[in-house]
């Protein structure tokens, strides 16, 4: 059987692993094909064309091929248009990167949360504060629905009611969208959840939910940290401990 060859795929390197003195593994975010694993022959070596192009939050077109669980690089070219990111912007987008490929299975194409991701890393390589929290809430989000791990943000999860626009509720990872009580962290009203789900159900989910986000993001953030950390199987997540320990020092 032929081996098949993938070109042109929009794509983001996730992660690299050294494989031998002169090759890299590459954990791959790509449009069409989802997470992907490349070995990139060649790429260490100071002549290698691709040494200064396959770097994190850098969008790329590739060309790969092969038929084994890790297919071989072909081919890469940079697409302009960001700088890289330093200090906390660097951090997010390290973090993004590790949702990804913690909650993606491999070869499983997600085009939706892909453009999504584009988004968020063009948001992380110009802005800060506020806007970039809400950038990221709003990828957690949308990550957390692409994946089937977010319920209905409009409807009690355990009784299927319709939320009271007053009253508080608070999203837990073992019962999805319940009452708030009063000792939970951090909770929204009914009208706040339900406006998050209107935008989620938007044509341009991310701009939308980017929006909503950055009125709610200090209320979502323990919210859904508690979410990805109990899907994820731990307790701090890689790159959120780091961030704690740079800010410890």
């Amino acid at each position: 059987m032929a081996t098949r060859r993938i070109s042109d795929e929009p794509a983001f390197v996730l992660h690299r692993y050294d494989w031998s003195e002169s090759s890299l593994i590459l954990e791959v975010f790509t449009r069409h094909h989802g997470r992907i694993a490349l070995i990139a022959k060649g790429v260490k070596r100071p002549s290698s064309s691709f040494r200064p192009i396959l770097l994190p939050l850098q969008p790329l077109h590739l060309a790969f091929g092969g038929d084994a669980e890790i297919r071989t690089l072909k081919s890469a070219e940079w697409q302009g248009g960001y700088a890289m990111p330093s200090g906390e912007a660097l951090l997010s987008g390290y973090y993004i990167n590790e949702l990804v490929m913690t909650l993606l299975a491999r070869d499983d194409p997600h085009a939706t949360l892909f453009d999504a991701y584009a988004n968020v890393v063009e948001v992380i390589a110009s802005a800060h504060g506020e806007v970039l929290e809400a950038a990221l809430r709003s990828f957690e989000l949308l990550l957390l629905r692409e994946v089937g791990l977010l319920p209905q943000l409009d409807t009690q999860t355990m009784t299927l009611g319709a939320l009271q626009p007053t009253h508080q509720y608070t999203l837990v990872p073992e019962g999805g969208l319940r009452l708030a009580h009063d000792d939970d962290r951090a909770s929204l009203s009914g009208a706040q959840w339900s406006q998050l789900q209107a935008t989620l159900d938007g044509s341009v989910p991310f701009t939308s939910t980017l929006r909503t986000c950055a009125a709610l993001s200090n209320a979502l953030k323990p919210q859904l940290r508690s979410l990805l950390h109990y899907h994820s199987g731990v307790k701090t997540l890689r790159t959120r401990q780091m961030m704690l320990d740079i800010q410890s020092l």
